[in-house]
């Protein structure tokens, strides 16, 4: 193992903590699942190809290990709290109790979506990854997708347009 290859994987550890928690829902279980993937990645440094996206590979270990977490019954709740996620508004007012309720509306309906959307969605409304980034993540191809993005967002706007008129 190269002190390159733990160089990187350090600077990694910010996105993947975010990937882990879009997924996850709670910043406890995504530094659980972030300390697993770093184990695992560790463990396997001498699998990993020189060459190759470094973040694919561990989005990749990441998502791996989350599926198998959920597949066991192991993953204890979908709980986001505002502050551990770094989405308060610092105690300003008023709008923290609504952006309490709409955090957790989307949290809920993620966690409603099917694995391939919800694992699309992370990564390219969360982390930021291209099309051909994410289906080179989720190994599968650039139309699939555009097509699980297209279906989570059209799953997810009436529920999160119906909760901002109420507000």
């Amino acid at each position: 193992m190269t002190s390159q290859f733990q160089s990187d994987l350090i600077q990694l550890i910010p996105r993947l903590r975010r990937f882990a928690l879009s997924l996850c829902g709670s910043q406890t279980d995504a530094d659980d699942l972030v300390q697993a993937a770093c184990e695992r990645a560790l463990k396997n440094a001498s699998r990993f190809r020189e060459g190759t996206r470094m973040d694919s590979w561990l989005y990749r270990i990441i998502q791996n290990l989350w599926l198998d977490d959920r597949r066991k019954g192991q993953v204890r709740g979908t709980n986001v709290d505002p502050e551990d996620a770094g989405l308060s508004d610092q105690g300003r007012g008023s709008r923290e109790a609504e952006d309490r309720m709409m955090l957790a509306t989307v949290r809920g309906a993620m966690d409603q979506l099917p694995e391939g959307q919800k694992l699309a969605l992370s990564l390219v409304a969360i982390e930021g990854l291209t099309y051909k980034e994410a289906a080179e993540t989720l190994d599968v191809p650039v139309g699939t997708v555009m097509s699980r993005l297209s279906r989570a967002r059209e799953a997810l706007m009436p529920l999160v347009s119906s909760t901002a008129r109420r507000q």
